[in-house]
C-alpha cells in the first residue's frame, strides 16, 4: 500500500502548509468534540454538533443519521477516520440528530406524537439558517439519506452535493407492510433494528460489531425515543423521484453488496440523471460501509469532493506498483477552487478504483468545469490517465 500525494502549489489554506502544521490539525480534528447547539425549528428542537470552522465560501458538510444510532456512533467510525482529516480540516462539519435521538435525550412521554419524516426533513432548514450556512453537502444513512432526498428535492438551491448511503426512496409496500406486522410479533425491537441496520450474513455471522450495536440499542436510555422515530420511518411517503423529478446537484449513491436495502438503492440509481449520479457498491462492506470499509468510502469522498471543485490535491490511497509523475503544475482561485489544472501521470492502481475514478469525475464536475480531455483506459486492472486539463471554477 502506497500513498500518493501531490501537491498544488498554491495550498488551500493561508501559508505554506508543512507536515508539522497538518499533524497539529489533523490531531486538533480527532479530539474535537465539537460544539452542541439546541435549534429551534417548527417542529421541534435539534439537537447538532458542530466541528471546526471552515471557509464561509464553501458548504458545510451536513450529516443524518440512520435509526437505532445516533450522529456520533453512525458518523464518528469515518470522520475520524486519517485520510478523511484532508478534507474535514477545510470544512464545517455538522452533525444533525434527529429528535430524542441524541445521548442524554429527554424520554417522550406515553401518547407522544413524532414527527414525520417529512416534518423531520422540514427541521432542516432553520438549521441553516442558525449558523447562517448558505450551502451544505448532505451526507446521510438509510432514514437520514431519506430524510436529506426530502429536504433537497424541496431546497435544491440550498444542497451543493449528496451522498446517499443505503437509501430507499419509497415507501412501504403491502408486503414490506405485512413482513413488519409479523416481524413485531416474532422480534424484539432491537433485532428489528439491525436488520434493517445490517446483513443477514453479518446477522448471521453475530460479528462484534452486531454484538455491540445490539447492546447499546438494549440498553439504550431513549429506546422509546428510538422506537418513535422507527415507526416514523416505517411510515414514510414515496418520494416520487423520476427522471423529470430529480435531484438538482451531484449525487453519490453507496450501498454495500447484500445490504438490505441494496435493491432499493439500485432502483433509486435508475431514476436518477446519469449525468449527475455516481453509484458505488461496496464488496465486503455490508449492511453499514462507513463503519466496515471507511478507507473505501473515504477515497471515494474525496473523489466526489474534488469533482465539484472543492480539494486541493489529489491523494490517493492505492494498491500500486509504481506511480511514475509525468508532469503536474497547477494554479488556484482565492477561494481554493480549482482555476487550472495540468497533470500527466502513469499510474498502476485496482480497476475499480480507476472506474470509481473516471466515473465520478466524467458525471460529478459542476456546469463551470469544461475539462479538455481525459483520456482513460483500464487492462487487467493497469490505468493510464493522461494530459487531464481543467479551466474554470466557481
Amino acid at each position: 500500500m502506497q500513498e500518493i500525494a501531490i501537491t498544488e502549489e498554491k495550498p488551500l489554506l493561508p501559508g505554506q502548509s508543512d507536515t508539522v502544521k497538518d499533524a497539529e490539525i489533523a490531531a486538533r480534528i480527532l479530539l474535537d468534540q465539537g460544539q452542541e447547539h439546541r435549534v429551534e425549528t417548527p417542529h421541534g428542537v435539534l439537537h447538532v454538533t458542530v466541528h471546526g470552522a471552515g471557509n464561509a465560501r464553501r458548504p458545510a458538510i451536513l450529516t443524518f443519521h440512520d435509526v437505532g444510532m445516533d450522529s456520533k456512533s453512525c458518523f464518528s467510525t469515518l470522520f475520524k477516520f486519517e485520510e478523511m482529516q484532508e478534507i474535514v480540516k477545510n470544512f464545517t462539519v455538522v452533525r444533525v440528530d434527529a429528535p430524542g435521538q441524541e445521548d442524554g435525550a429527554a424520554i417522550y412521554p406515553a401518547g407522544y406524537q413524532y414527527a414525520s419524516m417529512d416534518q423531520v426533513s422540514e427541521m432542516l432548514p432553520a438549521v441553516l439558517q442558525y449558523f447562517n450556512f448558505r450551502t451544505i453537502i448532505g451526507v446521510g444513512v438509510g432514514a437520514g439519506a431519506y430524510i436529506l432526498s426530502k429536504f433537497t428535492l424541496s431546497n435544491p438551491d440550498a444542497v451543493e452535493g449528496l451522498v446517499l448511503i443505503n437509501v430507499d426512496t419509497n415507501a412501504r409496500g403491502w408486503m414490506d407492510w405485512a413482513a413488519q406486522k409479523l416481524s413485531n410479533l416474532t422480534s424484539s425491537l432491537p433485532d428489528q433494528i439491525l436488520s434493517h441496520l445490517f446483513s443477514q450474513e453479518e446477522m448471521s455471522a453475530n460479528t462484534e460489531l452486531i454484538q455491540t450495536h445490539r447492546e447499546r440499542i438494549s440498553k439504550a436510555p431513549n429506546l422509546i425515543n428510538i422506537e418513535l422515530f422507527w415507526k416514523s420511518y416505517q411510515g414514510r411517503r414515496d418520494l416520487n423521484i423520476e427522471r423529470n423529478n430529480t435531484f438538482k446537484c451531484p449525487v453519490m449513491l453507496v450501498v454495500g453488496d447484500q445490504a438490505p436495502y441494496e435493491e432499493a438503492a439500485v432502483e433509486c440509481n435508475s431514476k436518477l440523471d446519469p449525468t449527475t449520479t455516481s453509484f458505488l457498491k461496496m464488496a465486503d462492506a455490508g449492511g453499514m460501509p462507513q463503519l466496515t470499509q471507511p478507507s473505501k468510502l473515504t477515497e471515494a469522498f474525496k473523489y466526489f469532493i474534488q469533482g465539484m471543485g472543492y480539494s486541493k490535491r489529489f491523494l490517493f490511497s492505492l494498491l500500486t506498483k509504481s506511480v511514475p509523475v509525468a508532469s503536474y503544475n497547477s494554479d488556484c482561485t482565492s477561494d481554493g477552487r480549482w482555476s487550472i489544472l495540468t497533470m500527466t501521470f502513469i499510474p498502476f492502481m485496482d480497476l475499480d478504483t480507476v472506474n470509481l475514478f473516471g466515473r465520478l469525475w466524467d458525471s460529478l464536475k459542476p456546469p463551470s468545469f469544461h475539462p479538455k480531455y481525459l483520456k482513460l483506459c483500464s487492462e487487467d486492472g493497469r490505468s493510464f490517465f493522461t494530459g487531464l486539463k481543467v479551466h474554470g471554477g466557481k
